[in-house]
């Protein structure tokens, strides 16, 4: 798909049978825009509504993220909609309590709960003011805001070195190192797997970051195999947007007001 398409040419194929279409969205960056601590996170009132009124009209709505799933539909807050937790090794399902998590992925969680405790256990990094964010089967390792970020990252990169040492996965976002299991999940993976069931034709992903990329390859391979007919891959632009976003994005949107414009035209 050309970025030249304008979003309305795009979203036709999703807009002409909502009930067959699924709607899936990053959170952090793209619903909620980023803040210095992630626990502050939130999505706007404005963006809450709209995406309620596209989970009346679409089959299938859905969060993706990097979070726990439980983390982020309090952050959502909105119970009707499904969540694709830790980039795709948990699934709550809409109206469900508790998430669903690839087997796998839970037992390789016990190695990177024992790594994070030793990574803290000297107090270098709380000196760096590096932050943990627990997501039981990921850890992760924040340094924006830190007072001197150059140094918190190579902190980092030292750390991730120890991590692959030991057999188990990295991946970077924007100023945040998780370390995850040895099983590797993605977003495009936890995609597959939300739906494998649902009887959809059509759908549109929106993200920000790099982990995002992973979500735009799932879809367009599942379009490639043929489970689905189309997919749209929308990118968040930032003062920190990925060169690799803006190269695989089918469209750019700025910031989370951009994906409120998104929205508006799913409606």
């Amino acid at each position: 798909m050309s970025q030249a398409l304008t979003l309305e040419q795009a979203l036709e194929p999703l807009r002409t049978d909502p009930r067959r279409a699924a709607v899936l969205l990053d959170v952090d960056g793209t619903l909620a825009p980023i803040v210095r601590h992630a626990d502050d996170a939130h999505v706007p009132e404005p963006t809450r509504a709209l995406l309620i009124r596209v989970s009346r009209e679409y089959g299938t709505v859905a969060c993706v993220s990097g979070r726990r799933a439980a983390i982020a539909r309090r952050i959502v807050s909105i119970g009707s909609i499904s969540y694709v937790g830790n980039h795709g090794g948990e699934l709550l399902r809409a109206g469900t309590t508790e998430p669903e998590t690839e087997p796998g992925f839970a037992r390789g969680g016990e190695q990177v709960r024992a790594f994070a405790a030793q990574a803290w256990a000297d107090g270098r990094l709380a000196r760096l003011r590096v932050r943990a964010e627990d997501k039981a089967e990921i850890a992760a390792f924040h340094w924006r805001g830190a007072p001197d970020e150059a140094a918190a990252e190579a902190a980092m990169r030292a750390l991730a070195e120890q991590a692959e040492a030991e057999g188990l996965h990295v991946h970077w976002g924007r100023k945040v190192l998780e370390v995850r299991p040895a099983m590797e999940v993605d977003k495009g993976a936890g995609i597959a797997w939300l739906l494998a069931d649902a009887d959809v034709d059509h759908a549109i992903y929106v993200g920000d970051d790099t982990t995002d990329l992973d979500a735009f390859r799932g879809l367009r391979a599942l379009v490639a195999g043929g489970r689905l007919e189309s997919a749209v891959c929308v990118g968040v632009r930032s003062d920190e947007t990925p060169p690799e976003l803006e190269r695989e994005a089918d469209l750019l949107v700025d910031g989370p007001a951009g994906v409120r414009s998104v929205l508006e035209a799913l409606l």
